[in-house]
């Protein structure tokens, strides 16, 4: 009698266990979501960021409003949502910054197993590029200058940054030692290397496209895996380095400990909201990819970063500004 109560009590722990994660998707959400935006308005994250929030609207019944959180390259927005309560109702929008944050200023008020990954969505290669003046057309050319100058001079958009490490990982795999001169910024970054202030600049293809195709910059390399359909002819990193890639990427965090049924839920939502013609083309604009993979995915992506750029920050010597 007792072991027939004892199985009946297990069984009702493992129903309840089972059914629990189910009722509580089906309950949500109730209300508004905040989305954290790791940026400040206008910008490409921005942009992107308000038209997930729309496709996620219509989706889910809710009003899913942005919350612009720039500063610190991410640290605030970051921040934010690791403190914040884990419902579902406080989601982030970054870039992998939030990857490279916690190596490059130990004093961050939170780490990466403050927040629950639910998706990468999607992937901004860079693009190596240089001012006219300067008298090759190649990588490996580039490379045997850089060895015979001593050096050449490089722009990227801030210490610490993925294109700031992108220079380090290169200088490292190369042997060369090209100077990082650091911008705020891709605008002025971008300014700089047009007026000829730097030989050498390492950018989102988005931000460089328009001035290699009117002939102002020359592009020598795009740091994904894979050459872009949108600059023909253009060479990957990974050709001459296998295994190179230091993409550009953007993500959705939750809090850590929110309910693993309600990051499928949102995990669903935003990979079909990737699927919207007006976000794919924005991104292919960009020359970005679509990603949208699973929170497991997104998760393994995210240690694998985390242990690339501590070792390139190391290598650098950056610290926050």
């Amino acid at each position: 009698m007792f072991a027939r109560r004892k199985l009946t009590a297990r069984n009702v722990v493992l129903l309840i266990s089972f059914t629990a994660p189910s009722a509580i998707a089906q309950a949500y959400p109730t209300k508004t979501i905040r989305m954290i935006v790791a940026a400040a308005p206008g910008g490409a994250n921005d942009i992107l960021g308000r038209m997930y929030a729309q496709r996620m609207t219509e989706a889910l019944g809710q009003t899913v409003v942005v919350d612009n959180r720039g500063g610190g390259g991410g640290v605030v927005g970051a921040e934010t949502v690791a403190r914040a309560t884990a419902d579902g109702y406080t989601i982030l929008y970054c870039t992998n910054s939030v990857v490279v944050n916690p190596s490059l200023n130990p004093g961050v008020n939170y780490t990466l197993k403050d927040l629950s990954p639910i998706s990468l969505v999607s992937s901004f290669p860079a693009v190596i590029t240089l001012h006219p003046s300067v008298p090759v057309n190649t990588l490996p050319d580039l490379i045997a200058l850089a060895r015979k100058r001593g050096g050449l001079n490089y722009a990227s958009t801030g210490t610490g940054s993925t294109n700031h490490l992108t220079g380090v990982l290169l200088n490292n795999l190369a042997g060369i030692a090209n100077v990082h001169i650091p911008y705020k910024g891709a605008g002025p970054a971008m300014t700089a290397l047009l007026a000829g202030e730097v030989e050498m600049g390492v950018t989102t293809v988005f931000s460089a496209t328009p001035y290699i195709r009117a002939g102002k910059l020359r592009a020598i390399a795009v740091t994904s895996l894979k050459p872009l359909s949108t600059l023909p002819g253009v060479p990957a990193v990974a050709q001459f380095y296998p295994g190179f890639d230091t993409s550009l990427w953007h993500g959705y965090f939750a809090p850590a400990g929110t309910p693993s049924a309600i990051v499928a839920l949102l995990n669903r939502e935003i990979v079909k909201a990737l699927r919207s013609a007006e976000i794919r083309q924005a991104l292919e604009e960009g020359g970005a990819q679509a990603i949208g993979n699973t929170p497991a995915e997104f998760a393994a992506i995210v240690a694998e970063d985390y242990a690339k750029y501590a070792k390139l920050v190391k290598m650098s010597g950056a610290k926050a500004d």
